[in-house]
């Protein structure tokens, strides 16, 4: 690595760690390498100021200035300290520290920031007798620490403020789909602007501005107002200008993209939100329920981040995906759906069968993002076409043979019984059918049951083994007689003996009383006399 080229790491959303990685090839980093939730890779300071400009799917931009091990607190503060902190910082800007910490060691988060702060700060007042201030809200300097264990990595932010807050956005509907994730949505798609875009509940229009901002080629970071980098001691104004002002990657775009929804304030938000990205002539938005959703002229692909559950019933829930898989179906043919949610119940009452599923996470939520193509016809005669979706110019094309040429189709040879060779699974064995039992005209099989069992003292066959079966003796009564119960005197109860006394049973209209000390015939007259009084 030259003195000029650097480590760096891009932290991102998990399940969008592919995309990033393809983005910073992009852009020409080197040594790319995917983690979890981030992407390092290397470059000079003016790569660090593209990935923080041009990345869409990118949440900060670190870059690390220390490494090292620690199994305590103290460890790590004399390993802060030993930083010559003269290169990254002076005593009149601020700094914070941004701790995350998996460690069984260190538990607090916030602990370790403040080992960090005091290193810093007793560096500086050694040095110079002044120390630089801690601001926790906009400070010059943010630096982040990352402890996994015992392996710590001290980095600079060089992003600041999270770069999914692109600056377009002036407001947003209740729980607003992050711009990284919706950037990132649309790049694992594949569609470039090659086609036009439809969002049938675009909300407050992320989906549709993110969309029209990828098919333009406009860096996401010309709406930023500042980023980290800019207050540092060594930036570099002249090579961001140049950045800055450079729009030679921009394109034209020649298709549509539709923004749908049936909310009036939402059509509102979504409209001052694409007026400030400054594509209101790429965006077609419409007050329009999904029910009044028809078939599009041009060939489209939808994308789409419908309701999870969190503010609606389980029952409209449910209703409005069977309302989404019966407009895909019958209003969306030839085309291609691409739909984010979160429950399995949800994807079910869509009805179709996905082509992809892609794990991904909105916020806390672990969803799916689901791929439909919806063919034209029947699901048979669609395989048979044998069309399917290139990648990389999502246009339909056969696989390995010319568009309308059909697989000969060989059926296998008939069996052929009676001892004879056949053909089966490309291999010739010898079939040998069960030979069948000739019976002439009028014959009958015998049919031999199987012995019985004699009772009464004779020995019979039973499992292979000749015992000798005993059957109880039948007690006979006379007519009236009735039989003597006799309750068994004593049993094992809890390691005590007791005697066992049955309930005498309450004959109606007797003597025997019920609880109350009348008999039953007696309490219903008294029910009944009650009733005519």
């Amino acid at each position: 690595m030259s003195e000029q080229s650097f480590e760096m790491i891009a932290k991102t959303f998990q399940g969008l760690e592919e995309v990033l990685a393809q983005e910073l090839t992009a852009l020409g980093a080197n040594d790319i390498e995917i983690g979890r939730r981030m992407v390092s890779f290397s470059g000079d300071k003016e790569m660090m100021y593209k990935a923080n400009f041009c990345l869409r799917t990118a949440i900060r931009i670190l870059k690390p200035i220390k490494h090292f091990t620690a199994k305590d607190a103290d460890e790590v503060y004399d390993q802060i300290k030993a930083i010559h902190w003269e290169d990254h910082l002076d005593t009149g800007k601020t700094f914070a520290v941004d701790a995350v910490v998996f460690s069984e060691e260190f538990r607090h988060s916030k602990f370790v920031s403040y080992k960090v702060k005091d290193a810093i700060v007793d560096y500086f007042r050694e040095q110079s007798g002044e120390r630089p201030s801690v601001r926790i809200n906009k400070p010059d300097v943010l630096l982040n620490i990352h402890i996994a264990e015992t392996k710590c990595t001290l980095s600079l932010d060089s992003s600041g403020e999270s770069l999914h807050r692109r600056g377009y956005r002036q407001e947003a509907v209740e729980a607003p789909l992050n711009e990284v994730l919706a950037a990132g949505m649309i790049l694992m798609t594949g569609w470039n602007g090659e086609c036009d875009l439809i969002d049938p509940m675009c909300g407050s229009g992320t989906i549709p501005v993110e969309a029209a901002l990828i098919a333009r080629n406009i860096a996401p970071g010309v709406f930023r107002k500042e980023f980290a980098f800019e207050k540092w001691i060594d930036f570099d104004q002249t090579i961001f200008d140049n950045l800055y002002n450079d729009d030679s990657q921009e394109r034209e775009f020649t298709h549509k993209i539709y923004g749908y929804d049936n909310s009036p304030k939402a059509n509102e938000i979504a409209t001052h939100n694409i007026k400030a990205a400054g594509v209101s002539k790429d965006i077609v938005l419409k007050l329009q329920p999904f029910q009044q959703f028809e078939q599009p002229e041009a060939k489209s692909m939808i994308i789409t981040n419908p309701p999870y559950g969190e503010r609606i019933s389980t029952n409209d829930l449910l209703g409005l995906y069977s309302m989404i898989g019966e407009r895909l179906k019958h209003a969306f043919a030839g085309n291609t759906a691409w739909v984010l949610s979160y429950r399995e119940e949800c994807f079910d009452q869509i009805g179709l069968k996905p082509t992809q599923k892609i794990p991904l996470f909105n916020g806390a939520l672990e969803c799916e993002f689901r791929q439909y193509e919806i063919f034209d016809g029947k699901y048979k005669e669609f395989r048979e076409s044998g069309d399917e979706l290139n990648k990389e110019s999502r246009e339909y094309k056969p696989a390995s043979r010319e568009r309308g040429d059909r697989r000969e189709f060989k059926p296998r040879e008939r069996r052929e019984f009676g001892g004879e060779k056949r053909e089966f699974g490309g291999e010739k064995r010898e079939f040998r059918p069960r030979e069948r039992r000739e019976f002439k005209e009028g014959e009958r099989r015998e049919f031999k049951p199987r012995e019985r069992r004699e009772f009464g003292g004779e020995k019979r066959e039973f499992g292979g083994e000749k015992r000798e079966f005993r059957p109880r003796e039948r007690r006979d009564f006379k007519e009236g007689e009735r039989r003597e119960f006799k309750p068994r005197e004593r049993r094992e109860f809890g390691g005590e003996k007791r005697e066992f006394k049955p309930r005498e049973r309450g004959e109606f209209g007797g003597e025997h009383r019920t609880r109350s000390g009348e008999s039953y015939p007696e309490r219903k007259r008294r029910e009944a006399g009650k009733k005519e009084d």
